[in-house]
Order: structure tokens, then C-alpha cells, then sequence
């Protein structure tokens, strides 16, 4: 024991220690091992591909010691779908993202109090984000059709359109208000909208547990005081969702840009709204281009990055200027 302690004084392990590493490394072994495979490896092998010429014909003859060229990229970036693309994926990341915070929001603020088939109604509120993409988007696709659909019998027969809007295939539309005209991107408007309908429930179970975390002594000192509801939302609950919301800014962002799914089933990533997961997918499918598909992968991933490192660096000021 003497000798032990001894060792451990000198900045040597002793046996206890080493014990204690070999068990620790022995715990964390199986996640490191589906780290490497399903993350790191891919992650290298996406990138060693982005580097080559490979097509689908060629993709099981090429290997690590392949010719290496920047063709990819100089492809990637200079392409005109390329630059539309990523527009079209910050519309409508930001369009999703804000749109399903601000619903969650709503549906937490509504049910926030106790009232008769509270239970039944938040269930219902869950069911766009556990329902299959596919039945969800099918759904939309009926609903919207612009022979059959419901939305647009509403519409000619009850809200006087002219015609029936093709929401899924049409690029943009012209909408008439008070007199003025304006050109609205009709399919983009309605995959964002399908976005924020599909996954605000992920939004409004963290804010609404949040909520409920709030000391109604808070809002019952702002009532006697004479706050409106505005003012006590503005100045009582909403400073306290801050970390909530940016949480799920960050979290909704990462993963409607990377969206690929939705999008596709809804439009084919036709009538503009050729996000960037669509185009790589295309590329890899249609033109049968690995390497380009991998190139264009890992540059969105670097787009990513440097939008996210933007954010907490905005993030980390503000915090710095609110605790001075």
C-alpha cells in the first residue's frame, strides 16, 4: 500500500490506478467503437471521395491511394444550381426553424393552464411529429391537390379564388391585397409551412416544460401590479424560455438543413425548392456523380459550421453585454 501511494507521489500509476483506467477504457469501449463506425469512418470516406474522380460505374475499384483533384470542388462551387440550392436550403431552414418555434410556442402559451380535455388535446398536438413522413406528407399532397383537394374547394367556393392553386408545383404565384400585388414563391411557402406543421411538437414539449418550471408568484406579483398579458409575457416568460429557444434555434437549424426527406416526398425538389440535400441526392442518382455528391456534402457541412460558429458567437456576446 506504502509503495503504491509512493509510485502515485512520484507521478507514476500504481496498480490501482491502472486498474481503474483498463476498467474505465473497457465501459466506454463499445461507444467508441460505434463512434468510429458510424461516424468517423463514413465521415473520411465521404471526404477521400470528395478528392477523386468517381462515378457509380468505378466507385468499388477506387481506393485510398486514388489521383486526388480539386475538380469536385471547382465544380461544386461554380455551379449555378449549386448557389441556388443553398439559398433555397437558408429559406427554408430559417423559414422551418422559426415557424415551428413560434407554433410550439403558441401551442405551450394555449395549454399552459388547466381547462376540460387538456390531456386530449396535447396528445393531439404530438401526432405531425409521430405520424410516418410518408402518410404525413401523402396528407398534404390530397389536401392540396388542385383537382381534388380540399383546400382548394374552400377556396374557389368560399374565399373567391379565381382558380385552384397548385401549391406543390407552382414556382410563384401572384397574391392580391388591399389593392396591391405581390409574386409569392407558392411551393417554397408550402414545404416551410409543412415543416414548422410537422415538427413545432418538438418545440412545444421543451417550452412547455419550461412553463410550467416558472413560479406563478412571478405573473401573480406582475397582475397585482397592473401588467397586462403582453407585458407579463414579455417581460416574465419570455426572458425566461431565452436558453429554451436558442437551444431549439440550434437544434431545429442543424436539422431542417440537413432535411432531405420531406422536401422530396412533397415536390421532388421541383418549383424551387431544390434544397441541398435534394441536389446531392440528384447527383448521386441521376448524374450517377460521387464525387461531386461527396464535395457538395462536405461543403455544406463547412457552410454549417461557419453559420453555427456565427451564432454562438453572437450568442456569447449578448451574454457577455446582459451580465455586464
Amino acid at each position: 500500500m506504502t509503495s503504491a501511494v509512493t509510485q502515485e507521489r512520484r507521478g507514476r500509476p500504481g496498480p490501482l490506478a491502472r486498474r481503474e483506467a483498463r476498467a474505465g477504457l473497457a465501459l466506454i469501449s463499445p461507444t467508441l467503437v460505434v463512434v468510429l463506425v458510424m461516424v468517423i469512418i463514413p465521415v473520411l470516406w465521404t471526404l477521400m471521395l470528395a478528392f477523386q474522380d468517381v462515378r457509380l460505374i468505378n466507385l468499388r475499384s477506387t481506393g485510398l491511394f486514388g489521383n486526388y483533384t480539386l475538380e469536385n470542388f471547382r465544380f461544386v462551387l461554380t455551379s449555378p444550381d449549386f448557389v441556388s440550392s443553398l439559398v433555397s436550403t437558408l429559406i427554408y431552414t430559417i423559414g422551418g426553424t422559426v415557424g415551428s418555434i413560434v407554433l410550439g410556442l403558441v401551442a405551450a402559451l394555449v395549454v399552459r393552464r388547466p381547462f376540460r380535455g387538456r390531456a386530449i388535446v396535447r396528445g393531439a398536438m404530438l401526432l405531425p411529429y409521430i405520424s410516418p413522413v410518408v402518410a404525413a406528407t401523402f396528407v398534404w399532397e390530397v389536401m392540396l391537390s388542385p383537382q381534388f383537394g380540399i383546400t382548394n374547394q374552400i377556396g374557389t367556393r368560399l374565399l373567391g379564388w379565381k382558380q385552384a392553386v397548385p401549391f406543390l408545383s407552382e414556382q410563384t404565384g401572384h397574391l392580391s391585397l388591399f389593392g396591391l400585388h405581390f409574386t409569392v414563391p407558392t411551393a417554397m411557402l408550402t414545404v416551410i409551412a409543412f415543416e414548422a406543421w410537422r415538427y413545432f411538437p418538438f418545440s412545444f414539449l421543451f417550452i412547455l416544460a419550461r412553463i410550467q418550471a416558472i413560479p406563478g408568484e412571478l405573473e401573480e406579483a406582475a397582475k397585482v401590479d397592473g401588467a397586462a398579458p403582453s407585458q407579463r409575457f414579455r417581460h416574465i416568460i419570455l426572458p425566461q424560455l431565452s436558453g429554451v429557444l436558442a437551444v431549439l434555434a440550434v437544434l431545429r437549424f442543424i436539422w431542417t438543413f440537413n432535411k432531405f426527406d420531406d422536401v422530396y416526398l412533397l415536390t421532388g425538389g421541383g418549383a424551387g425548392t431544390q434544397v441541398a440535400s435534394v441536389r446531392v441526392y440528384e447527383l448521386l442518382t441521376a448524374q450517377a456523380d460521387v464525387g461531386g455528391a461527396a464535395a457538395q456534402a462536405m461543403v455544406l457541412a463547412l457552410v454549417l459550421m461557419v453559420c453555427l460558429l456565427g451564432y454562438f458567437a453572437l450568442l456569447g456576446r449578448r451574454g457577455k453585454e446582459s451580465a455586464s
